[in-house]
C-alpha cells in the first residue's frame, strides 16, 4: 500500500506549457491527501526558486530540494550536502573558458555567472522566476555551495565532471546541467526523508520526467515516468503514465486505487 507520494515540479506537476499544475492533478492529489497519503516534493529547484506550487502547497507534507542537497520539513532542514569549493571554482573557470553560463545555489542566497539571453530565457521565462532577484557571486561564495548549474553542452559536461573530486550530474535540460556533492541526489533526499518522516520506502511512489529523476525513480517502491518524460527515465521506470498535460499525475493515481499499478 502507498502511503507516500513524491514529485518532481516541472514537466511533471507543473505544464511548461501553462506553468500551472492541471485541475485534474490538483483534485487527485486533495484526495490522496484527505486519504491519509504523504505529498512530498522532489526537486532540482533550490527553495528559493519553488514559487510555483501555490495551488497545492497547503497539501505538501515536505520538500527535498536541489537535487537532494538539503530536504526540509515545515521548518526544518536536514540531509545538507555541499559541494567543495575547489569543484564550484573548477565548473566556474569552465564556464569561464567556454563563455557559459552557471547559477550558484549557496544555503542562503543564489547568483549567476556570466549571464547571458540563454540563462534568462531559460530561469526567467521558461520557469516563470520572471521577479526574482539574484545576489552576487562574492556572497554566494562565503556561503556553503548546494548546487552549480553550468549551461554546459553534453559534451562539456562529460570533459569537465572527471575534473571535479565529489560531484554528480544530474542533466534535465538540453541547454544546463545541475551539479551537487556526489551525495546528493532525489533518491538518497528519498532515503534522508524516509528515514526523518518514518515511511517505509517499500510504501513509495516517485513520479518525474527528466534525467535528475531516475535515481529516485528507480529508489522508490513504485517508479512513475510522465509521458513527456526522456526515454532514458521510462526506460527504468516501473510505469509510464500519460503527460502532464494529459492529466499524467491524476491518470496513475486512478490506476493505483484500482490496483492496476503496485
Amino acid at each position: 500500500m502507498i502511503k507516500a507520494l513524491f514529485f518532481d515540479i516541472d514537466g511533471t506537476l507543473v505544464s511548461f506549457k501553462t506553468h500551472n499544475i492541471p485541475q485534474s492533478t490538483v483534485e487527485a492529489l486533495t484526495k490522496a491527501h484527505d486519504d491519509g497519503v504523504r505529498i512530498y516534493i522532489s526537486t532540482g529547484r533550490p527553495i528559493p526558486f519553488i514559487t510555483n506550487l501555490e495551488q497545492i502547497t497547503a497539501l505538501i507534507d515536505g520538500y527535498i530540494t536541489t537535487n537532494g542537497a538539503l530536504c526540509r520539513v515545515d521548518n526544518e532542514c536536514f540531509g545538507l550536502h555541499v559541494l567543495l569549493k575547489d569543484d564550484v571554482r573548477t565548473v566556474l573557470t569552465a564556464c569561464r573558458d567556454k563563455g557559459r553560463s552557471c547559477v550558484v545555489v549557496g544555503t542562503e542566497h543564489i547568483a549567476t555567472f556570466q549571464e547571458t539571453p540563454t540563462l534568462k530565457r531559460q530561469f526567467v521565462d521558461y520557469l516563470g522566476l520572471k521577479d526574482f532577484h539574484f545576489s552576487s557571486l562574492d556572497e554566494v561564495m562565503e556561503e556553503p555551495i548546494l548546487q552549480v548549474s553550468p549551461f554546459f553542452t553534453m559534451t562539456e559536461e562529460a570533459e569537465v565532471m572527471p575534473r571535479l573530486q565529489a560531484c554528480v550530474s544530474g542533466r534535465w535540460s538540453e541547454v544546463f546541467t545541475d551539479i551537487t556533492h556526489v551525495d546528493a541526489d532525489k533518491g538518497k533526499g528519498l532515503e534522508s526523508m524516509a528515514k526523518h518522516e518514518g515511511i517505509n520506502i517499500a510504501e513509495t511512489m516517485a513520479f518525474g520526467d527528466g534525467g535528475n529523476d531516475i535515481s529516485i525513480i528507480k529508489r522508490a517502491g513504485i517508479g512513475v515516468a510522465m509521458g513527456n518524460a526522456g526515454a532514458n527515465v521510462k526506460a527504468i521506470a516501473d510505469y509510464v503514465t500519460k503527460s502532464v498535460d494529459e492529466g499524467g499525475v491524476s491518470w496513475a493515481l486512478k490506476l493505483l486505487r484500482e490496483g492496476k499499478i503496485g
